[in-house]
């Protein structure tokens, strides 16, 4: 698959790339995908949740009433799950949601990302660039250039760039990623995937093993 090579200004620099096809260009998994985009979002979660049970309420153990004659229920204590203030009733516990894939499976499910991004042509090769300081503004002016900058974008480089991270990461809807920082998640999540020239050969390098 070739691709032109675009500058910051979103014109063509004249120069075009070659996309492997087994990276960009494959069959997509749909369950490969469905398992790691799940992975990503359990990962994330705390799972500090807590609910305190029966006996984790303070109060008086005594038993507020005899056991019969009432008329109604009988109650142990006043900690009864029954009565306002009780404890609850298999509660939520803290808890570790993630858990393990295989490095081919998660290989397998980003290939699938891209080749989903790459069929629906949204995958844009920019020339290597750099800013001399961190500045917003010049990051918003590149997602001006391509017309994204309402929209969800992923920049993916080939290595840390602190200048350029700086400057997008007050931008809710754009994100800096290295080429082995790629997540199916974030692929997916992103309308626009812009991939700096020199990340390409990271990226085909970390999916073809």
């Amino acid at each position: 698959m070739e691709v032109s090579v675009l500058d910051i200004h979103g014109k063509d620099t004249g120069r075009k790339v070659e996309l492997s096809d087994a990276v960009y260009g494959i069959e997509p998994n749909d369950h490969a995908v469905y398992l790691d985009v799940k992975q990503f979002l359990a990962n994330k979660r705390q799972g500090t949740h807590k609910a305190k049970e029966r006996a984790e309420i303070s109060g008086s153990t005594r038993k507020i009433k005899k056991q019969k004659g009432t008329g109604t229920a009988r109650a142990g204590s006043i900690k009864s799950p029954v009565f306002r203030g009780g404890g609850r009733v298999f509660g939520p516990r803290p808890k570790d949601y993630s858990f393990k894939l295989n490095k081919n499976l998660k290989r397998l499910a980003r290939k699938s990302a891209l080749s989903i991004q790459a069929k629906e042509n949204n995958i844009v090769v920019l020339e290597d660039f750099n800013f001399e300081t961190p500045k917003t503004k010049n990051f918003i002016a590149i997602l001006e250039a391509f017309g994204i900058e309402n929209k969800k974008s992923l920049f993916v480089l080939a290595e840390s760039n602190n200048n350029v991270y700086l400057s997008s990461r007050n931008l809710k809807k754009s994100k800096t990623v290295t080429s082995t920082g790629l997540s199916t998640y974030e692929l997916l999540n992103a309308n626009k995937i812009i991939l700096s020239e020199s990340s390409l050969e990271g990226i085909e390098l970390n999916l073809s093993k």
